[in-house]
């Protein structure tokens, strides 16, 4: 082996901070778990003042989605987790995509066969089809090539026979994993299997591509789902055969959709855009993420990404598992539209606003202020608003409302009073109306839902709206206002 080639790469390793990364498979899509495991990871290194990474893992083709990098580098900057290296920014330890690094796996797993501490196995070649399917524990405890001597293995290598390479996992001791959130884990090594570490095609597998990138990347931590704590054991096993530092290890328990299913988009859970297309805020979602297995103590729950910063401990790390739920979610979203500033609000509420209201002469801004206290998330927006554009025909039914003592014939005598207070208005704005309904119903001697409630049916025709009678006359303007307080009068007339 080229011992100076080595070496070369040794002294590019990056020392001295705190360096995680996020290392997702380019699937097309951000899952929620994905997304949590980037957002810890970017917490550890800013809060110390260190680097956080991206890499893309793209050596398993089948689960490579084109066009998917985009999609998570778009994420993350949506999401607001800046990466300080990566595949579309470079860095000091280029390339950023595993299968362009393709070259720098090979002769690590070689110089393993030189220390006897991996072998090259010619049984794949000859029995199995698939590679990356692991045989059972007995099989790679009578695995003929583990004691082939070496240099009858580089004849065969040499010869031209298929072969994959994989570690020689002690047979005799233990292995202890000793991680950040789950504490010292010992394994006896008779039960940990011999992995491969590079395929019949060259590439490496997930195990062994990340420990070599990790450790030529210089990371200091590294975060994984807890369903790699069975795999913990080997990527010691292989740093102490390199003779290189272990990283922190730092696990995280899954999210799960109820007590007994893990969160799964091939079950139709949500990722991250689809939160979005359901008109959930970035940085409501974000909030919400932080909280799935970390706990920040006291009573506040709604952070900026910046307290976050300040507030992240990995002590905070939960073992339990935790649950997504929908609603807390949706509250956090509602705190965080009415956190927004009414300018802001209109900003993003107009698409959602104009996909349900077509006439231009309708105020989004003043639409946008009626829905903010009301909204829960922005798809929410469209089905609210579809009276604007046109009245629906509705029961008359709905005038009956005990809390408000309205019936049908109430609901006549009320609206025929309205009408011509409305008509004979000097000026058509909010507090004009307001003021003189409110004079109206003081002279009915009746409360004031007593008179808004039949308005409000009669100029939206639904039971609730996301604003008051007042706010919606006025968006309506007096025209249509007196137009469909006129066929409520009409319906009622009818009926009577």
């Amino acid at each position: 082996m080229d011992k100076q080639w080595f070496t070369e790469m040794e002294t590019k390793i990056p020392r001295g901070n705190v360096r995680t990364r996020f290392a997702p498979s380019p699937t097309g899509f951000m899952h929620i778990g994905g997304l949590r495991t980037a957002l810890y990871a970017y917490l550890i290194a800013k809060k110390s003042g260190g680097t956080f990474i991206l890499r893309i893992e793209d050596t398993d083709s089948s689960r490579f989605v084109e066009g998917a990098t985009e999609v998570i580098i778009k994420t993350l900057n949506n999401i607001g987790l800046k990466y300080d290296e990566g595949p579309d920014i470079g860095g000091p330890t280029p390339p950023y995509t595993q299968s362009e690094r393709k070259a720098l796996y090979k002769p690590y797993a070689q110089l393993l066969c030189e220390k006897d501490a991996a072998y090259y196995c010619f049984c794949e070649a000859e029995d199995r089809s698939n590679d990356s399917k692991e045989p059972d524990a007995h099989e790679l405890r009578n695995d003929p090539c583990r004691d082939l001597p070496y240099e009858i293995a580089r004849r065969r290598v040499e010869e031209g026979e298929y072969y994959v390479i994989r570690m020689r996992a002690p047979r005799e001791g233990e292995t202890t994993v000793v991680d950040l959130v789950f504490g010292e884990m010992t394994t006896p090594n008779k039960i940990i299997d011999d992995m491969i570490l590079l395929k019949r095609d060259g590439m490496p597998t997930y195990n062994f591509a990340n420990v070599i990138d990790d450790n030529l990347m210089g990371i200091t931590h590294v975060l994984r789902g807890s369903e790699y704590i069975s795999s913990a054991p080997k990527y010691n096993i292989l740093y102490n055969a390199f003779g290189w530092d272990i990283p922190e290890y730092i696990t995280v328990s899954p999210i799960m959709r109820d007590a007994q299913n893990k969160l799964s988009k091939r079950h139709g859970d949500a990722t991250y855009d689809d939160l979005l297309n359901q008109g959930y805020l970035p940085e409501a979602i974000l909030n919400y993420v932080v909280l799935l297995g970390w706990s920040p103590g006291g009573e506040c729950e709604i952070f900026s990404l910046d307290e976050m910063k300040e507030l992240f401990d990995v002590k905070g790390i939960s073992k339990s598992p935790a649950i997504f739920d929908i609603e807390k979610l949706n509250h956090f979203n509602s705190e965080y539209i009415r956190a927004l500033s009414p300018e802001r609000f209109a900003e993003i509420a107009e698409p959602f606003i104009k996909e349900a209201v077509k006439n231009e002469s309708f105020c989004t801004d003043s639409i946008a202020a009626i829905l903010q206290a009301r909204c829960v998330k922005l798809n929410d927006i469209p089905p609210m608003l579809d009276f604007f554009d046109k009245l629906p025909d509705y029961d008359i039914e709905l005038y009956v409302n005990k809390k408000a003592k309205t019936n049908e014939q109430v609901s006549l005598d009320m609206l025929r009073a309205v009408y011509p207070v409305l008509e004979g208005l000097s000026g058509w704005t909010h507090e004009s109306i307001q003021n003189a309904l409110t004079a109206l119903s003081e002279s009915l001697e009746v409360k004031k839902a007593t008179l808004m409630s039949p308005v409000r049916v009669a100029i939206s025709g639904k039971p609730v709206t996301p604003g008051g009678a007042v706010d919606i006359c006025c968006i309506l303007g007096r025209p249509e206002t007196l137009l469909r307080i006129q066929t409520g009068i009409d319906k009622l007339s009818n009926h009577a």
